[in-house]
């Protein structure tokens, strides 16, 4: 058995930072880089919205930056997730893929959210090419271009209505004859002369030949006037909700609805003491690498204070 003073979950920008705070702090943090290393921006081409690059800077250079600068000060970055975790009394016990069981003083987790696809082939093999799952991430790149967001909920139309003060035009795909979100979401929407709602449209799959240049609908599916329908779009942007990777502590820590890590008070404090959280798997609004890296930050630094105290 392994004993660490901070043991951090998941990496991305809330993980490495926490592990860049946590070293210089000496807590001599262990972090388990998960299934995915470097998290979401990972899955994005270039990142213009973080502050520093002036260039923008492609999400994988970046993550791995991130993650030389938590090992420089002596981070023990891991590849490989955290499987099965015991919170009932101090210290926490946690098991690895691998076997490996450990010892924690302190726990943070940073395991992120996963964002919902429809499961089409073409999403893997357009994404970073014209998929997207964060508009406020790539629309930049769809300047007056013609774009798609799929959902009906409030992020949706958020969404849409966001890329509407940037592109040309911009559909919003809805398999429901009605929108979900909120009524003042839906008058936005329906009043903005950039988006044209598709109402009862299935996406069933993208075309061309170097990234995206168009999409397969079908409306009204299985009914008698089933039509397929092609648009001609730049972009394709997935709006239908995220998953947070939080399964494994539902057990111990309480979770909203959708499964996001409850906080107290905004602290990156549970209600386990030396549980802490930071970025996407604690928070369903904001979803920025920015943000994330923020309380990455917050969570090492009410660690460390929780060590001094206790």
């Amino acid at each position: 058995m392994e004993k660490t003073k901070c043991l951090i979950i998941g990496s991305g920008p809330a993980g490495y930072t926490a592990a860049i705070y946590a070293s210089r702090a000496n807590l001599q943090p262990i972090e388990y880089s998960g299934l995915q290393p470097g998290g979401q921006l990972t899955q994005t081409t270039e990142v213009e919205n973080f502050p520093g690059y002036p260039q923008g800077v492609d999400g994988n250079v970046m993550m791995m930056e991130l993650r030389e600068q938590a090992e420089r000060f002596g981070a023990d970055i891991r590849d490989g997730s955290i499987t099965k975790v015991d919170f009932s009394q101090r210290p926490y016990k946690l098991w690895a893929e691998d076997g490996t069981e450990i010892e924690a003083d302190t726990v943070i987790i940073a395991t992120g959210a996963s964002a919902k696809y429809l499961g089409l082939a073409d999403e893997q093999k357009y994404n970073g090419q014209g998929v997207s799952a964060c508009a406020t991430c790539d629309g930049f790149f769809y300047r007056k271009k013609t774009v798609a967001v799929v959902g009906g909920g409030d992020t949706a139309c958020e969404d849409a209505l966001y890329l509407a003060d940037l592109a040309a035009k911009v559909y919003l795909i809805v398999r429901k004859p009605f929108l979900r979100a909120s009524k003042v979401m839906q008058e936005r929407v329906m009043n903005n002369d950039k988006i044209e709602i598709l109402f009862e449209h299935n996406t069933l799959g993208l075309f061309g030949e170097n990234g995206v240049e168009g999409a397969h609908l079908v409306k009204r599916k299985g009914e008698a006037d089933e039509q397929m329908v092609d648009i001609q779009i730049d972009g394709f942007f997935l709006a239908i909700g995220h998953k947070p990777n939080t399964d494994i502590f539902k057990e111990w820590l309480e979770t909203d609805e959708t499964g996001y890590l409850k906080k107290i008070d905004g602290t990156p404090r549970t209600k386990l003491p030396g549980i802490f959280v930071a970025g996407d798997c604690a928070d369903p609004v904001y979803r920025q690498a920015i943000t994330a890296a923020g309380t990455g930050c917050q969570a090492a630094i009410e660690a460390e204070r929780f060590l001094l105290n206790s």
